[in-house]
């Protein structure tokens, strides 16, 4: 009976040493996990991504190359969520959760909205995406070292979805349905 009590004693105190370890290395992540929520059009619109650094790495063309699907950030793939239905590009995409993934080019890039969730980013499967959609492109002046999404009100969309790293930032506009 006592090595049972002391068996559970000891699964009971490995579990809490899991659960500290566990906290303790997401939080010394290199790539942090972060979110980019706004209200537009009185909805919350939210991504969930990792934000890698530079770290005076050569990023766009080099670790991420042209013409080839990125995960979109680091670690668990990037997703977006929404509770009611976006017209993105040309394409109405229900409420719920999806996850994203870009093809980044030099003079444009893609996002791709995939139906699978919860893989990890370099999970990819082509036949699980929903649509393709090109997103407009720009340099900016001044070094973006962590990767940041950030989802605002659009000027002549309800939204946008902006990119960026290094030096460049890619922008998509959206629109939530009337329906």
């Amino acid at each position: 009976m006592k090595a049972t009590g002391r068996a559970i004693r000891l699964g009971a105190f490995g579990a809490v040493c899991l659960f500290a370890t566990t906290e303790s290395l997401d939080a010394q992540r290199a790539s942090p996990m972060e979110y980019a929520r706004a209200t537009i059009a009185g909805h919350p619109i939210e991504v969930q991504y990792g934000r890698p650094s530079t770290r005076g790495r050569e990023i766009f063309g080099a670790l991420v190359p042209y013409g080839s699907v990125w995960r979109t950030g680091a670690n668990e793939a990037t997703h977006l969520r929404s509770p009611v239905d976006l017209v993105i590009g040309e394409v109405r995409v229900a409420a719920g959760e999806y996850t994203l993934y870009t093809i980044p080019d030099e003079d444009g890039w893609t996002l791709i909205i995939n139906t699978q969730t919860g893989q990890w980013g370099t999970a990819y499967d082509e036949r699980e995406d929903l649509v393709r959609v090109p997103m407009a492109v720009e340099s900016t002046s001044e070094l973006v070292e962590r990767f940041t999404i950030s989802v605002r009100e659009g000027e002549d969309t309800d939204g946008v979805i902006v990119l960026e790293w290094e030096r460049t930032r890619a922008i998509l506009a959206f629109n939530v349905s009337a329906e």
